[in-house]
């Protein structure tokens, strides 16, 4: 799904979007409220900024329809008015808060519906699970989506790849600018289809000399060692065990968010750096405040967007500034 910029040359630039997993809203809904919290965030941080991200294009990797036909299939039930409902309550609480500095850990503690066993399955208990092989059970019991895009008997994981692959190349054969960010496990789609396109016969050809300028991954399970050797090319080896088509990346996990719980990827990462195949990877530890159904959820893609680091990557971005030289901590 597309929006066009307006002709002011800023649609020389593009945001990319990747959701991640389980029910989503109807497209429209969805990426209207993801751009929403993005705007929201400018005008209160950095309202110069909001003339080129009118006018540059956006456009949501959808794949929502194909989650929601495997998981009704499985007979999980969604009720879809009460979640785009709650969703827009989460977007109209966080916009309440009109200064970034109240974006730390003194708002983030006093969220209903915190206490000290999520903060500690998060910080400890998940990590040692993931290290001991045990969090593939643990995705098993609460993502069968994501157990499904693992499972090699079944054309799930290339349809819901296509739809991304699909968006991002749109936006490469255009010769856009691109600002890719994605969310949750929507950075595994996302991070399968950068490898794709540099290393798979089938795309290499027409798209391993196109860079993305700046990826942001929010939440992302990447750096889980479950998750980790699913990747595509984690068997290779050199070169080839990773995608070499991002100059920059930016990677967000917030506090608690147990999907992030391994909330740094340079470390992962590092050997792209050392063979040269992306210029910087920098890490962001951040408060999610958004809160879902009465209780605090960190993980929640709006929280994320809204957030004042996530601004000021996408603004800088946007103005041609350096975000190579940005602080860790903004407060």
């Amino acid at each position: 799904m597309t929006i066009p910029g307006d002709l002011s040359g800023g649609a020389s630039r593009t945001l990319v979007f990747v959701h991640g997993r389980d029910f989503k809203p109807a497209a429209d809904e969805f990426l209207d409220l993801s751009l929403n919290a993005l705007t929201s965030g400018l005008e209160r941080d950095i309202p110069d900024a909001l003339g080129p991200f009118y006018a540059m294009e956006k456009r949501l990797a959808w794949y929502g329809d194909i989650t929601h036909e495997f998981l009704t299939g499985q007979g999980i039930r969604y009720d879809e008015a009460l979640d785009t409902g709650d969703r827009r309550n989460v977007l109209t609480t966080l916009r309440t808060i009109s200064k970034k500095k109240n974006f730390g850990v003194a708002r983030y503690d006093r969220l209903p519906g915190k206490n000290a066993l999520p903060e500690f399955a998060a910080d400890v208990i998940a990590p040692i699970l993931g290290h001991i092989g045990f969090s593939e059970r643990l995705i098993r019991k609460v993502g069968v989506d994501l157990c499904e895009y693992w499972n090699e008997e079944s054309d799930f994981a290339e349809r819901i790849r296509e739809r991304v692959r699909t968006t991002i190349c749109q936006a490469l054969d255009d010769g856009h600018e691109i600002l890719l960010i994605s969310h949750g496990t929507g950075c595994i789609v996302t991070y399968d289809v950068l490898w794709q396109l540099c290393h798979d016969p089938a795309y290499s050809e027409g798209y391993a000399d196109k860079k993305i300028d700046a990826w942001m991954t929010l939440g992302a399970p990447l750096g889980d060692s479950m998750v980790a050797k699913r990747l595509l090319g984690a068997k290779n080896r050199g070169r080839k065990r990773y995608p070499h088509n991002v100059v920059l990346w930016h990677n967000l996990a917030a506090e608690d968010d147990f999907m992030s719980h391994d909330n740094t990827l340079a470390d992962d990462f590092k050997a792209m750096l050392k063979l040269k195949q992306v210029s910087s990877i920098r890490d962001y530890r951040i408060y999610n405040l958004a809160v879902r159904y009465g209780r605090s959820n960190p993980h929640s893609s709006l929280g994320y967007l809204i957030h004042p680091r996530t601004v000021q990557i996408v603004a800088d971005w946007l103005q041609q500034a350096s975000v190579e030289h940005l602080p860790t901590n903004i407060f």
